[in-house]
């Protein structure tokens, strides 16, 4: 499918790699904490179109000798068999796939951190898997009383006690294959090992969304609000930064929440008068320049209410077969109205119930609940998007017959 494009790849590129070599170059090292998807990122894709599946991955190989990956896991993840849902695979099975496609394409993993390690029999079979594939592990601890004895925390009982990743190049990418892997813990951790070892090294976050430089209520900032329903995440004003700068920027509640927090931990790590210290905000803490690439705002804005509604229509799915609850459902219709949009909006929806709904005229002796109707949009070079349908047969399932 052909899709106008209101998002420039190459010119967000170019801005983002500058913006994280200026951040490297205040220090000897940078830990780069990742989040979301690292090897293809469909979200970005939907929303912005025009922004590479693989953008995160050319600009890692643009960033070249700089680099060395770094994948967090958290014990608890891997006991309870955390599964992603965009590939259906559990976090380790993840993990192991991301390694073996960064691989292929000339980046190499430099080891896997197991977080919030306590002995766990599953975390001990998936170190010895990673190590009979020549990958080293490490581990860190879940501490008690985190965040209210900060004393501890950062001292040789706390941070001191985790595994050091002995690292080599400028840039260190703290990735993981999903939220609540201990990314944050332990790149603090490494900075904590580093310092006293005479290492000047730094922490930045990379993450795509929400994009601070566009209001809150932007569809693109909304639409991450929608991917995040289940999670309970959602945007706000950066009260750090108001109060330090008196602007307006947008980001999530659980960065602002938490940020209190995070600054008193750097405070204790940093001498007095450290570039470090200069953070005041946790906006300051990210270096996302994807605003840079938005070429067509208004573009940008309908694939995000597309993308909204498409949310609307998984969740809906999810609440049937029991993966999220009713508040999410109530989330959802929320942030629906936020940007106005329907249910029907979503015209790929409508023509594959209407496909459902002809195939149940014509049985062919299938169950009722066997019956589906499938819909695809393409976008034909220049003429109107065409939709095709699908519905069951006796020789096909519906999805089979809209691609045939």
């Amino acid at each position: 499918m052909i899709r106008k494009k209101g998002f420039d790849t190459s010119r967000y590129l170019t801005a983002q790699i500058k913006r994280i070599m200026e951040r490297v170059n205040k220090f000897d090292k940078l830990y780069l904490e990742f989040g979301g998807k690292l090897r293809y990122d469909h979200h970005a894709a939907r929303v912005l179109p025009g922004f590479a599946l693989d953008t995160k991955v050319k600009m890692l190989k643009e960033l070249g000798d700089n680099v060395e990956i770094i994948h967090c896991i958290s014990a608890k993840a891997i006991e309870g068999r955390k599964i992603r849902r965009d590939f259906g695979l559990t976090y380790d099975e993840q993990i192991l796939k991301d390694i073996n496609d960064l691989k292929r394409i000339g980046l190499d993993v430099a080891a896997v951190v197991i977080t919030r390690y306590s002995g766990e029999q599953t975390s001990n079979k998936f170190k010895q898997r990673l190590e009979n594939r020549g990958i080293q592990v490490f581990t860190t601890y879940e501490l008690p009383n985190y965040l209210t004895d900060l004393d501890k925390v950062v001292s040789d009982e706390g941070y001191g006690k985790f595994d050091y990743v002995e690292t080599n190049k400028k840039i260190i990418i703290v990735t993981a294959p999903g939220p609540g892997s201990g990314k944050m813990s332990f790149a603090m951790s490494q900075i904590y090992h580093d310092r006293k070892r005479g290492v000047m090294s730094n922490f930045a976050k990379f993450e795509t969304f929400p994009i601070w430089n566009l209001p809150v209520n932007h569809p693109v900032n909304i639409a991450y609000e929608a991917a995040t329903a289940d999670l309970g995440d959602y945007n706000c004003i950066d009260s750090h930064h108001k109060e330090a700068y008196g602007v307006d920027v947008t980001n999530y509640n659980r960065d602002v929440e938490n940020f209190t927090i995070i600054k008193k931990i750097i405070e204790k790590i940093i001498p007095a008068g450290d570039p470090l210290a200069d953070i005041k905000s946790p906006t300051d803490m990210g270096v996302n320049m994807a605003k840079e690439g938005i070429i067509d705002d208004s573009l940008v804005q309908q694939a995000s209410i597309d993308e909204i509604v498409r949310r609307y229509y998984q969740y809906q799915r999810d609440f049937v077969e029991g993966n999220v609850t009713h508040d999410t459902l109530e989330r959802m219709d929320k942030i629906m109205q936020l940007v106005n949009a329907k249910p029907e909006h979503r015209v790929v929806a409508i023509r594959a119930n209407k496909a459902l709904e002809e195939s149940l005229k014509i049985s062919h002796n299938i169950p009722r609940e066997m019956h589906t109707g499938s819909a695809i949009e393409i976008q034909p070079e220049d003429n109107a998007p065409l939709i095709v349908t699908g519905k069951r047969s006796r020789i096909l399932n519906s999805e089979s017959a809209a691609l045939l």
